[in-house]
């Protein structure tokens, strides 16, 4: 039986942070899905269909993923995504202690909806804990170089390097 982990998030944009929580959940499982949030009350930068495509850009490049990653979609609770996609583990990065009160009471949450669910909460690399997706739509709203943020499959998306900053 195959070791299956979901991993959720809005991926607005994919950060190489992302790419970091997915390396450490690819050692983790056979197969990994990346999930992303439908939000309806939220204005995403990218449409669900770009961020997929993104997604399965960055899978390419960044190799080792090939036929492991899969890109879905959920507007519900996440433990049901993960149920639906026969996962047991639900991986989540942390970058400081906000992130991980945050997260370890939505693993209680979790637990308690989804006992044969175990949350894993992956900690970012020092190098990558100030990054986030909102402050990378920020910078890159206001013409700012997001490049060393993001994968390079995102930063063609955002026009993000020196020359268009």
């Amino acid at each position: 039986m195959s070791r299956i982990a979901i991993f959720p998030g809005s991926f607005d944009p994919m950060t190489v942070g992302h790419v970091d929580v997915l390396a450490a959940a690819l050692e983790l499982a056979d197969h990994v899905v990346l999930a992303i949030g439908i939000h309806p009350t939220r204005t995403a930068l990218f449409t669900f269909e770009e961020r997929a495509e993104m997604l399965r850009e960055v899978v390419d490049d960044i190799g080792g993923g090939e036929g492991r990653v899969t890109v879905a979609h959920y507007d519900g609770l996440i433990v049901e995504a993960a149920r639906a996609a026969g996962a047991t583990i639900l991986v989540r990065g942390i970058r400081d202690g906000g992130d991980l009160d945050g997260e370890l009471r939505m693993a209680g949450m979790n637990a308690a909806l989804a006992p044969e669910i175990r949350t894993v909460l992956v900690p970012a690399r020092p190098v990558h804990r100030h990054i986030s997706a909102t402050l990378v739509r920020q910078i890159s709203r206001m013409g700012g170089d997001v490049a060393a943020f993001v994968p390079p499959a995102v930063a063609r998306r955002l026009g993000a390097g020196p020359a268009n900053g």
